[in-house]
């Protein structure tokens, strides 16, 4: 199994190019499954994950095509012959479950298999169940799997979403674009990957209006067409590399960077005494004097602070100036990284969803397990500040969303290689 190995107390200098983003990816993938008709994806980022979707797709009878290295999917499904998503396929990725709201709406009927990913606490998919039944379906489980049928089609519906949850969002999005009548989705999440979503159904021949706020109205058409689309930039790769250089020192500048993205963390770094600039092609980020602040920060669903952050800001703080307190109100379980901080020095007590740092002049460098993606990355960033040479063991989370991190690392001078498991 690869590692990854830093080499602490290198200033970074250069740009860093940001990838399309992977929870978008991951929820246009089966966006195919509506049409009949060819969809192209570009700016596709390459990573684990998109590998995992598309032999998912293909299983249900798909053409995946990977083109310019990775960057453009094309994709049709005029030959789509199946609708089980098997577990062995779908354990390894949560997004699997997206293809249960198109396989209903296309077919009238799907079995998908309860999904696996990261173990970063309950992510239930009854939201997504009375969703889908709000539609008209009935959902079954049976031996793991979801027995999903709809004998008379999806009817337009009210459909409110007791919890703002990203993935049922998408997928009531998806199955309601071919329901019969209007989808009103209350309490509808608000993230930039649902915009994506809708601007490219729109494009496929979807009405829909509302998306990016709380409330999404979706009039149900009988077929949608091909269409090609880029994927937005990855916010969560965006905020990584943007705290880089505060952790190691330097300037760095994330090309494809856009504020609205990140509009929340960006308040947080400019409390803690990170100068972010916006620039022509992107964002440039240096922290102004020294150390910087402590801050406190509380994940929110967007336009909040985002869960998928809050790991690496956490390695951040660890060498702040002060004490910061971090809320997690996403997930439960999603601290699973502090400890593994506290073998490099840090300090930090969790209680709870509440861990409390209190910032320390310097970290040192050690052997560390990455338990899950968000985990991974934060472990390397504090390894850029830390003293002597950190080890990142288990990183295959890592490949899962980030694509050739220590490429661009070290691009813009990080003493960072990855080294091949035996």
């Amino acid at each position: 199994m690869d590692s990854i190995v830093v080499t602490g107390g290198r200033e970074l200098s250069g740009q860093i190019h940001i990838a399309g983003a992977k929870n978008a990816a991951l929820t246009l993938m089966p966006a195919t499954l509506l049409s009949e008709e060819p969809l192209t994806l570009t700016n596709a980022p390459r990573l684990s994950d998109i590998k995992t979707m598309t032999l998912l797709l293909q299983s249900l009878g798909a053409e995946v095509t990977s083109m310019q290295g990775g960057k453009v999917l094309a994709m049709s499904s005029h030959g789509l012959n199946g609708d089980r998503a098997d577990y062995e396929i779908v354990r390894k990725m949560r997004a699997s479950n997206l293809v249960l709201g198109p396989l209903l709406a296309r077919h009238g009927q799907a079995v998908v298999s309860l999904p696996g990913g990261c173990a970063i606490g309950a992510r239930p998919m009854d939201i997504h169940i009375h969703a889908l039944e709000a539609l008209g379906a009935q959902i079954e489980l049976k031996e793991g799997y979801l027995h999903a049928v709809a004998p008379s089609g999806l009817k337009g519906a009210r459909v409110p979403l007791r919890f703002a949850s990203v993935g049922a969002t998408e997928n009531t999005l998806m199955a309601a674009a071919l329901a019969k009548g209007t989808t009103i989705i209350e309490n509808a999440a608000r993230e930039p990957e649902i915009v994506d979503l809708a601007t490219c159904l729109r494009k496929m021949g979807a009405q829909i209006e509302g998306d990016g706020t709380s409330t999404i109205t979706i009039q149900g058409v009988d077929r949608l067409h091909g269409a090609t689309h880029p994927v937005v930039i990855d916010r969560i790769e965006l905020g990584t590399y943007m705290l880089a250089p505060v952790i190691a020192g330097g300037e760095v500048e994330c090309v494809g960077g856009r504020m609205d993205l990140v509009t929340a963390f960006a308040e947080r770094l400019a409390q803690a005494g990170v100068e972010v600039t916006e620039t022509p092609v992107g964002l440039k980020v240096r922290r102004a004097n020294g150390r910087p602040h402590a801050v406190d920060v509380v994940t929110e669903p967007f336009p909040g602070f985002p869960t998928d952050l809050q790991a690496q800001m956490m390695a951040m703080l660890c060498t702040a100036e002060g004490t910061s307190v971090l809320e997690e109100k996403i997930f439960e379980n999603r601290f699973m990284h502090a400890p593994e901080l506290i073998r490099m020095g840090a300090d930090i007590e969790v209680h709870g969803g509440t861990a409390t740092v209190h910032g320390v002049a310097r970290m040192k460098g050690a052997p560390v397990m990455a338990t899950d993606l968000r985990a991974s990355v934060s472990l390397i960033l504090a390894g850029l500040a830390a003293e002597g040479t950190t080890q990142v063991n288990r990183v295959y989370h890592l490949d899962r969303g980030y694509e050739h991190v220590e490429d661009k690392l070290r691009a813009v001078g990080a003493d960072i290689e990855r080294v091949p498991g035996s």
